[in-house]
C-alpha cells in the first residue's frame, strides 16, 4: 500500500521550505541596503543575525507547539509572523527597526514554519527512509534561492529594495497560510511496515522517546550541539556575504549568480546527506563533510575570480546543506520521533550560535581589515573541531541508559 497521504505532508511541508529561503537571499538585500541606506557592513549584517537567532531560538518553543498541538498551527502562526516582518521590514529604514521587523519577527515565523514541517513528514515514514524524507524536506529551503535570487533582484533594480520586501512578504503570508493547511501527523495507532533489514549504523536507540529533559541529561546532545555550530558557521558567513565577497575578491558586481548557484548545491547537499546517513550512518557522513569543508575555507581567499569563487561555493553549498539532514537524523536515531519537535528544536539552538560566529564577525572582520582571510581561518579551525568531536563515544550519558529507561517507563 502507497503511503499517499505521507508524500502529501512531504510535498506540503517541502512547499512552505521552499518559502522560507527568503532568509538565504540576505546578501542580495543587505547590498541594497548599503548602497539605498548607506549603511555599513556591520548594519547591514545584523538584521540577518538576529533573524538566524531567533529562527534558532522559537525553534525550541515551535518544536513544543508542534509536538502537543500539531504542525498545522505552528505552520500557519508562522506563516503569519514571517509576511508581517517582511511587510514591515519594507516600511523602516533604520537598521535597529528592521532588525526587530526582518529580524526578530522574520526569524520567530521562519522557527515555527520549520518546526512545523520535517517532523510531521518524517512520522509518515520508517526508520530506513528518515534521512532521505528529511533531506526532500529540507532541500525546499536551500532550493528557494534559485529562483527566489533572480526575482529578489529584478524586484529591486525595478521597485528597490523596500517594495521588494514588501512583495515578498505578501506572498510568503499567502502560499504558507493555504500549504499548512496540508500537514498532519499520523494518528497514533500509525504502523509504518519497514521493508528491509536497518543497517548497523541505524540501529542506535530506536526504542526509547526521551522527552528533552532526559536529553538534556545525556552528554551526546551537547556534543551534537557543539558540533552543529561550529560546522554551520562557515557556511552562514558565506551566504551571508557572497555578494560582497564575489565585489571584493574578484571585482564581481553579479555576485548574486552566485546565490542561485549555491543554492542548488545547497539543495544536493541536503538530499545527499539523507542518503549517505541511511547508508554509512551519520557520524562518518558529518566527519567528511567537517573536513571537505575546513579545506574549502583554507582554500577561500585565493578564489580571486567568478570562476573559482563558483568552484567554492559550490562546494560549500554541498557540504553546508548536508547538516541540515544529518543533524534532524542524529537526533531522531538516538533520541526518538515522538519529541523530536522539540528535541531538534533545542538542537538547533546551535545553529543560531553560528548565525552570530559567522555573518556577524565576518562583517566585523570586514570593517576591520578590509578582508575576509581572518574570517576563513577561524572557520577552518572551528570545522576542524567539530571533525574532532566525531571521535568522541557516539552517545555517552551522563546517566546510564537502564536508568534512564527506567525513568521513562514508569
Amino acid at each position: 500500500m502507497k503511503n499517499t497521504k505521507g508524500w502529501i505532508v512531504t510535498a506540503a511541508a517541502t512547499g512552505i521550505n521552499l518559502i522560507l529561503g527568503v532568509l538565504y537571499i540576505w546578501s542580495i538585500m543587505s547590498k541594497a541596503l548599503i548602497k539605498e541606506f548607506e549603511w555599513t557592513n556591520t548594519q547591514a549584517s545584523l538584521p540577518y543575525t538576529v533573524c538566524i537567532a531567533s529562527f534558532a531560538l522559537v525553534m525550541i518553543f515551535a518544536g513544543r507547539l508542534q509536538d502537543l498541538k500539531g504542525p498545522k498551527i505552528g505552520a500557519a502562526l508562522g506563516g503569519i509572523l514571517l509576511g508581517s516582518g517582511l511587510i514591515l521590514s519594507g516600511v523602516v529604514k533604520d537598521p535597529f527597526l528592521m532588525m526587530l521587523a526582518y529580524g526578530l519577527m522574520g526569524g520567530a515565523g521562519i522557527g515555527f514554519c520549520y518546526a512545523a514541517t520535517t517532523p510531521p513528514a518524517v512520522k509518515w515514514f520508517s526508520l530506513e527512509k528518515k534521512g532521505l524524507i528529511s533531506g526532500i524536506v529540507v532541500s525546499g529551503v536551500g532550493f528557494a534561492a534559485v529562483y527566489i535570487s533572480p526575482l529578489t533582484q529584478m524586484l529591486i533594480k525595478k521597485n528597490g529594495v523596500s517594495q521588494t520586501f514588501i512583495i515578498i512578504g505578501i506572498g510568503a503570508l499567502v502560499i504558507i497560510l493555504i500549504l499548512s493547511q496540508f500537514l498532519v501527523n499520523p494518528q497514533a495507532e500509525y504502523t509504518i511496515k519497514i521493508n528491509k533489514p536497518l543497517s548497523k549504523t541505524t540501529k542506535l536507540n530506536n526504542k526509547v522517546d526521551y522527552a528533552w529533559k532526559e536529553m538534556l541529561k545525556t552528554l551526546g546532545f551537547y556534543k551534537l550541539w557543539v558540533m552543529y555550530a561550529f560546522a554551520a558557521s562557515a557556511g552562514l558567513m558565506i551566504i551571508g556575504h557572497i555578494t560582497s565577497i564575489a565585489k571584493q575578491q574578484a571585482g564581481w558586481e553579479n555576485g548574486y549568480y552566485l546565490v542561485v548557484l549555491l543554492a542548488v548545491f545547497n539543495t544536493l547537499g541536503r538530499i545527499m546527506g539523507g542518503l549517505l546517513s541511511d547508508k554509512f550512518g551519520y557520524v562518518k557522513t558529518m566527519r567528511t563533510v567537517f573536513l571537505i569543508q575546513a579545506v574549502n575555507m583554507l582554500l577561500f581567499s585565493q578564489y580571486g575570480s567568478p570562476g573559482f569563487l563558483a568552484l567554492g561555493v559550490s562546494w560549500t553549498g554541498l557540504t553546508y546543506g548536508a547538516l541540515f539532514s544529518l543533524f534532524p537524523a542524529a537526533i531522531a536515531q538516538h533520541y526518538g520521533t515522538k519529541n523530536l519537535g522539540v528535541n531538534y528544536g533545542l538542537l538547533f539552538t546551535s545553529w543560531g550560535l553560528a548565525g552570530v560566529i559567522g555573518p556577524l564577525l565576518a562583517g566585523k572582520i570586514l570593517d576591520s581589515t578590509s578582508t575576509y582571510q581572518i574570517s576563513y581561518s577561524i572557520s577552518a579551525i572551528l570545522l576542524v573541531l567539530a571533525s574532532v568531536l566525531t571521535f568522541v563515544n557516539n552517545h555517552t550519558p551522563i546517566k546510564t541508559h537502564v536508568e534512564t529507561v527506567a525513568k521513562l517507563t514508569k
